[in-house]
């Protein structure tokens, strides 16, 4: 990379300025409502919905900032970048608190979270998930394929497969998936991005524990993510597609316990 001119170093620190500015307003905006949010109440899971709507907005001035650099600077503002990721794991961690972080349980163990947000509209939840996924899945890209990120992105992407699973409300899903429903459009395309994710992050776990950490851990946070989408499937009455689940959690299993005996062989 050649040499950063004092022109380019001046137009890129003239532009970033606002942007800048804008960041610390948002900040600021975020640390007073936060201080103000004392328990679980109904109001409180709001200000947390809102919170982590702001976080995708600073996300995306981060990745703007990102944007500038590139463009004036030729290098990519990895602490901007950084940043991004940040905020999108801030974003699911106050959904985490609004909906838990529970992946494979039912809908009754969390069922009293869902009540305190019962009048937030299946399209807004699902206007709010689908905003998750773009911006990480932008954070993602922007750091590139051979990022030291990479394998971090697996956890980001687990923990948002699991709040956009729980914010949706189970038990006015059924008769929600009625085509004369209000906003059922918005409430079937939710379900099948939660299918997808929870495939998407059993596959992307398996894929950590093969290819980089061999932690059992990551293993059975990838069959946990495969027994969450078949809940979904026994839910929704898709016995066959369920079964099918249920052989590769079994194939997947048994492949777990092989590599658990043969760690535990070579270490006596």
């Amino acid at each position: 990379m050649g040499k950063i001119s004092a022109v380019a170093k001046q137009r890129y620190s003239e532009k970033v300025k606002k942007y800048k500015a804008e960041v610390e307003q948002m900040l600021g905006r975020e640390r007073s409502i936060a201080s103000t949010i004392r328990d679980d109440s109904d109001e409180a899971c709001f200000k947390r919905l809102g919170l982590a709507d702001e976080r995708l907005n600073l996300a995306s001035r981060y990745l703007l900032l990102n944007r500038v650099s590139v463009a004036l600077l030729g290098v990519r503002g990895e602490a901007f970048l950084n940043d991004a990721r940040k905020s999108c794991y801030q974003s699911v961690i106050f959904l985490e608190e609004t909906v838990t972080d529970l992946i494979d349980a039912g809908y009754s163990e969390y069922s009293e979270q869902l009540e305190r947000i019962e009048s937030v509209p299946d399209d807004a939840r699902y206007r709010l998930v689908r905003k998750l996924g773009f911006t990480i899945e932008a954070v993602e890209q922007s750091f590139g394929e051979n990022s030291k990120w990479k394998w971090s992105f697996v956890e980001l992407e687990g923990r948002f497969a699991a709040v956009a699973k729980n914010i949706l409300n189970m038990n006015a899903l059924v008769a929600g998936l009625d085509p004369r429903s209000d906003h059922y459009e918005e409430r079937l395309a939710h379900l099948a991005l939660v299918k997808r994710l929870q495939q998407r992050a059993a596959d992307r776990y398996r894929e950590r524990y093969e290819l980089s950490t061999l932690r059992l851990d990551d293993f059975k946070l990838a069959i946990a993510h495969l027994a969450a989408l078949r809940r979904l499937h026994l839910l929704l009455g898709e016995a066959d597609l369920a079964e099918t689940v249920k052989k590769r959690m079994e194939v997947w299993k048994q492949k777990m316990d092989s590599d658990d005996k043969r760690e535990s062989s070579n270490k006596r």
